[in-house]
């Protein structure tokens, strides 16, 4: 009987995931996530990236604009049982119809794999229209991923208001994460490219009472001279020109990021 159960659990060890000893590692190992979106894992590195901004499965964690839920995916599955996941999106009222078309979708999306996703809740981060996040001071991080080249075409006023909306929602301490497209510094600003420029990102963020506390070029791509016809889109995996020139811009893979990491100072004393 002892040599049944020893050589039991010795085959079980083999079935085990192959970053069992990680809660993150497991999350990104998941089996749920799409062959689409696993393929990209070389190109964002979600466990850098998560890990470089210090989520904890205990966390309260935001993800704004979470788009077709390329991070929910993993965000998701690792924040279920110890932790919360807000994710802050579209208005499903929204007076834009790609508003509402996108959060209906992101919650079928939901809805098909309540085994993974039934703890998500679900807030709104519309710039320039309507915020619903959190509680003011009650997360612990918030995350967002390629979307302030979005949100800059609008009034910097927008943007300000914005930012303060996440500012309000974290605890003092609380960490902002932003990953975007970077503009090297010597390019003439161009939004309509997708690309900016990473010290702009920084004052504006700033300018909403953050404090940069650190930066990572776990995604950066020294191949990207982010000078493409079709701005950032040209890229994997948009190909936004189809076969003109597809075979260079694959060789160049997706672009060159800024990864920064914010805090919410703590109030004094």
């Amino acid at each position: 009987m002892k040599r049944f159960l020893i050589s039991a659990i010795l085959a079980s060890s083999f079935i085990l995931p192959a970053y069992a000893e990680d809660a993150l590692k497991v999350a990104i190992a998941s089996p749920h996530r799409s062959a689409e979106n696993v393929a990209r894992d070389t190109a964002r590195h979600p466990y850098e990236t998560l890990t470089f901004f210090g989520i904890k499965p205990n966390m309260t964690v935001v993800e704004l604009s979470p788009g077709g839920g390329w991070y929910t995916e993993i965000l998701a599955p690792y924040l279920r049982s110890k932790g919360t996941l807000i994710a802050a999106g579209g208005d499903p009222e929204s007076s834009n119809e790609y508003s509402r078309n996108g959060a209906a979708k992101f919650r079928q999306k939901l809805d098909a794999n309540p085994a993974i996703y039934d703890k998500v809740k679900i807030g709104i981060f519309e710039p320039g229209n309507k915020y619903k996040i959190a509680a003011p001071n009650s997360v612990d991080l918030v995350l967002t991923f390629r979307n302030i080249h979005n949100w800059v075409g609008s009034d910097e006023a927008n943007i300000n208001t914005a930012f303060k909306q996440v500012y309000e929602s974290l605890k003092p301490g609380g960490v902002f994460g932003v990953v975007d497209h970077r503009l090297p510094a010597g390019k003439p600003a161009n939004t309509d490219s997708g690309y900016l420029h990473e010290a702009y990102v920084i004052s504006l963020i700033e300018k909403a009472g953050f404090k940069l506390v650190e930066k990572s070029e776990v995604n950066a791509n020294p191949k990207d001279n982010a000078d493409h016809k079709g701005g950032v889109w040209a890229l994997p995996p948009v190909l936004t020109n189809k076969d003109e020139d597809r075979a260079a811009y694959i060789a160049i893979g997706e672009s060159d990021r800024m990864t920064l990491k914010f805090v919410k100072p703590s109030a004094k004393k």
